[in-house]
Parts: C-alpha cells; structure tokens; sequence
C-alpha cells in the first residue's frame, strides 16, 4: 500500500509539472521515460490536486485543464470532480479521457468578462471561412464554449453532476453577444470526434446548445436531463449516434435536432442514428424539469414551445437509416422531417410517440428549397419514410399534420399508420377554401402557412402516399379532414373522423390514383383522376 501511495506522488508530482508548463489549447506530449513508452496513469486524478478550489468563487478552469492534460499525457485516464462548485471558463477535452462527476458537483458557467478585459474569458471562436455563412454562428465555431474537444477518440462526460451554464450566452436575444471575443454560447461542443459517451448527468441553462456534436461518430448520450433556454442536443453530420433515457426541456429551441448543415465545410449525411425512451417538452419553466416540479407556463405566455425532436433545418448533407421510438411530446411541436437545403433524406422509422398539447402539426414532412449552401446544389428528396402509432391530444387544431413537397419536387414513399390525433376544432368554411402559398424558399415551420384547409391531414407535391388506420377525434370544424393537392398514388384505408353536416371529408386537387377503403360516412372508392372533386 505504501508503495502504490508513493508511486500516486511520484506521478502526481512530475505530471503537475509538466502539465503547468502547457498552453491549454495546444497539444500535448506524453510523459515519456527514456526507456521509451508513457507511463501509465493511476486509476483517477483529483481536479483538487491541482489547485482546484471548488467554491464557486474561484476560477477552477487553468487547474482543471491541468489535470486532464496531465492524464492525456500519460496516456488517458478518469479526472475526477468531487463534490463542490468549480467555477470555470473553457474546459478542454483530450482523447482517452473521462470527466467524473461526483454527486453534489456542478460545473458553473462564470460570467464574460468585461469589455476592459481584453484576452481573458472562454476561448474565442475559431475561424472557420468560407463555411461560417451556410449555417448560424452558434453551428460553424466550438472552441467558444464551457467544455470543447475537437479530433478527439475516446472521450467520456458522466455524472451524476451538474453542468450549469449561468454565463453562457443563448446567441441571441437575451444575454451578451455571442460573437463578443471572450463569450461562449455552448456548454458542450464537440467537432471530428469518435467514441464519445455522455451520460448521466444534467444541464442547466445551457446557451445556444446544450450539447453541440458536429461530425462526431460512435456517439452516445444516455440519460442527460437538460433544462435550458434555447437548444438541447444538436447532432450535425453524426454517424453511427445513440440518444437513450434523455429528458429535455427546451421552451426555446428545439430539444433533439438531427442536422447535416455545412459546417465541416463539405455535405456529410447524418446517418446510423436511433432515438430511443426520451422526453422531449416546451412548457415547463426552465429548472423545473431538474427540480421535478414540472411548472408549467401560463397559457399566455410569450414563449415559443418549440421543445420537439427534428431533422433539419440545417439540410445540406442528408439524414439516412434514422431510428425514432418511444418517446413522449409534452406542450411542443410535433415531429419535424425538413429537407430545405438540398438533403436527402431516406429510410426513416419513427414509432411509438405520445403528444399532449401539441403546439401545430403532429407530423410535419416538408421538402423546400431555400438552398441555404454552395452556389450549384439541387434540391434534395425526401423518400422512404414510416411513422406509426402516434398519439397527439389537445392539439392546436388550426394548423395539421403536413405532407409538403414543392412544384416539381414531390415527396415520396410515406406511410402513416395507427394514428390517433384529437383537437378542439373550429375551422371555419372560409379556411376551408384557402389556398396556401408556396413559399419554396421560406424557413420551414409548420405555422408558415397560417391555418391549413384540412384538420387531419394535408398532402401537397407528393407521390406514393399511404395512410391507414388514421383517426381524428374533432368536433365543430367546418373544414375538410384531409386536403389534398398535386398527389399521386394515395391510398386511404381504415380512416374515422367526426364529420360536420355538409363538409366532405376530402377534397381533391389536380390528385391522380387515389382510393379509399373502409372510410366512416363514404363508400369505397378508387379515383383515375380528379381535377377537382370532393368526397
């Protein structure tokens, strides 16, 4: 035993050394004997012995970095953050090594520091031209963040513990200016990583993203809460990603959000990827989740309850072999599949999903063409996707789930099956006969059309549309179920809605091969070709 402590000091003493006199962004060397190969690293190191304080009031970042450098060097290793309240500016990752947090310890977020204090602060966003004008600046920069990592292996996070991001900026809004030198707007960035774990510990007030993964493959996140002011995770060009037992409130951004943006500075698809047992939310006051009160905002509050799991907006590179499962909504936005940017986006399942006051549109599938990249790209395609057993009530009734490819670019290949969808209603005949604009190059949400002329369902530029077993529970609208426009190969079986007295429950619009099958109020059918028909 005496020997193991003397060896612990031994190591303690030349790794605190050496580590000292590294800058803490740069690379670092391992700690090599002269007979050739690192040594190797005691089982843990305590951000405490070096120089840590853990008072929330002295700046802990220099020494935490110390110790993770000093396990880097010796060839990995766990740093370990007993219970306390470090206070810290940029934490930086290295390959091979895992942050411990103990329970009762919280990473604190410190404040920017004043303009006068020119050089001090989180580390400043790195450059990254051309490519930083294709995506905001909260996607295209990592180092302006609590704790960051880039072309990193084996790096792990896991708690319990708390990161809370007190003086992290949420980009935009509210709190200073992210791109200010000394401002970070993340409390997680990772950029060209591979085998990351996080698991296990919570955020607090997490800036523009919570977790912020670009490129990163071999990713797990398991069993992170998230409370925060604007984004949860968001995964960018990822491969090979699993998402399980995360609970997320984001009143203010999305809550899970697959993208493929440019940000790498080429298309990478995002791609492997399963969501799996999360809740996602948009209506708790931020720290309630955390705190397990679940209060809720008051119903006129101006927030946006966006809080949903989404691909897109950011669409460049495409989305491929997703996996979404059993998860609950709780007063956000539905699903969100969105190709705007040039993605293809195939092979997608989604199933077992429960909403309670959906905000708009259960399922909103949008091909666009805002073309937001490199001069040249074409429009992407959106083919190849099943969502079943879906749940939504207390919808907001005026906007529904959505099909919507654009002209000469359709949708293909959906299938929606058992489906349960209830809403208060209220459509009125005059919302029935609305025409809704295109917008081909708008930013894509559910609400950029303002009240659908459906309130079950409206399909547009689509091809090889299957929906079955499709209930909608409304009373009093005087809209049709579904609406359809420019559509071809439709078939509907086993559909139940309430229907108002002289209001069909389709109406079609210049629709091609269409047939309807076990359909409450209207008999079996099968359509060549419709220019105008309602039924």
């Amino acid at each position: 035993m005496e020997n193991r402590k003397e060896t612990r000091r031994e190591f303690l003493k030349v790794a605190g050394a050496t580590a000292a006199g590294l800058a803490a962004s740069g690379p670092v060397k391992a700690l090599v004997s002269k007979s050739g190969p690192a040594r190797e690293a005691p089982a843990g190191l305590n951000v405490r012995e070096f120089g840590a304080i853990g008072d929330g009031k002295a700046l802990d970042s220099d020494s935490i970095n110390r110790a993770i450098a000093a396990a880097a060097a010796a060839g990995g290793g766990t740093v370990h953050f007993p219970s306390g309240t470090y206070l810290c500016h940029s934490i930086h990752l290295r390959s091979h090594v895992a942050l411990q947090f103990a329970t009762g310890s919280v990473v604190l977020a410190a404040d920017p520091p004043e303009a006068k204090e020119a050089g001090k602060g989180y580390d400043r966003p790195e450059s990254n031209r051309p490519w930083d004008d294709y995506q905001d600046f909260g996607h295209s920069h990592w180092h302006n963040s609590l704790i960051w990592g880039e072309g990193l292996e084996n790096v792990s996070i896991c708690g319990p513990g708390l990161i809370w991001g007190k003086g992290i900026s949420r980009g935009e809004f509210q709190g200073p200016i992210a791109e200010i030198p000394g401002v970070a707007n993340k409390t997680i960035a990772l950029r060209n990583c591979h085998g990351v774990i996080l698991r296990d510990f919570s955020i607090l007030h997490g800036g523009h993203f919570g977790i912020l993964a670009t490129g990163v493959d071999n990713l797990t996140i398991d069993n992170v809460k998230i409370d925060t002011n604007r984004a949860g995770i968001d995964m960018d060009s990822c491969r090979n990603v699993r998402v399980t037992n995360c609970s997320i409130n984001a009143p203010w951004d999305d809550a899970i959000c697959l993208k493929s943006s440019f940000a790498l500075g080429f298309p990478r698809a995002a791609e492997m990827i399963s969501i799996s047992d999360c809740m996602v939310s948009g209506s708790f006051e931020e720290g309630s989740l955390l705190d397990g009160t679940f209060r809720r905002f008051p119903a006129d509050a101006d927030i946006d309850r966006n809080g949903r799991i989404k691909l897109g907006t950011e669409s460049n590179g495409g989305f491929k072999n997703i996996a979404i499962t059993n998860c609950v909504f709780d007063g956000c936005f539905g699903l969100a599949i969105l190709s705007v940017d040039g993605a293809v986006i195939e092979d997608v399942t989604i199933s077992n999903i429960t909403m309670r006051d959906t905000v708009a549109s259960p399922i909103f599938i949008r091909l666009g063409s805002r073309m937001r990249g490199p001069a040249g790209a074409l429009v992407g395609a959106i083919r190849r996707v099943n969502i079943s057993n879906v749940v939504s009530s207390s919808t907001s009734s005026m906007i529904c789930s959505m099909i919507a490819g654009i002209p000469n670019h359709k949708i293909e290949d959906v299938k929606l099956s058992n489906i349960l969808l209830q809403h208060s209603g209220g459509g009125t005949k005059k919302e029935a006969v609305r025409q809704l604009e295109e917008k081909e190059k708008a930013y894509p949400e559910p609400n950029m059309f303002g009240n659908t002329p459906a309130h079950g369902l409206f399909i547009r530029h689509a091809e090889g549309i299957e929906i079955s077993d499709y209930r909608v529970i409304a009373a009093r609208d005087a809209r049709p179920c579904f609406a359809l426009a420019d559509v071809e190969r439709v078939d509907f079986v086993n559909i139940k809605t309430d229907r108002e007295a002289n209001t069909p429950v389709f109406i079609l619009e210049n629709v091609k091969d269409f047939a309807v099958t076990r359909c409450t109020s209207l008999p079996d059918m099968q359509i060549a070709e419709a220019s105008h028909r309602e039924l």
